[in-house]
């Protein structure tokens, strides 16, 4: 059974700083690319960020120079490093591991007050 779990998730003032995590499970992790959407009210969910299995990363372009994408084989774990967050960057945030498959985490709210 895969899981995605996200987590670092919560409340910060513009200008701060948060560490998402997403640790996965059920999968051969390096095989997978791994991404991060967000999803803020009324609107449709978009891509972040997104890291392959070889450590290629590619970011929208609202977020970068602000946010970095990591992961770490060893703990089937990928990372996304905010910072100078933004009021407009308030949303829930998921987690995607695609390969043959795509899956989704349960997504966790980042909420960047002004």
């Amino acid at each position: 059974q895969v899981q995605l779990v996200e987590s670092g998730g919560g409340l910060v003032q513009a200008g701060g700083s948060l560490r998402l995590s997403c640790a996965a499970s059920g999968v051969i992790f390096s095989l997978y690319s791994m991404g991060w959407y967000r999803q803020a009210p009324g609107k449709q969910r978009e891509l972040v960020a997104v890291i392959t299995s070889g450590g290629s990363s590619n970011y929208a372009d609202p977020v970068k120079g602000r946010f970095t994408i990591t992961r770490d084989n060893a703990k089937n774990t990928v990372y996304l490093q905010m910072s100078s967050l933004k009021s407009e960057n308030t949303a829930v945030y998921y987690c995607n591991a695609r390969y043959r498959n795509s899956y989704w985490g349960q997504g966790t709210q980042v909420t960047v007050s002004a």
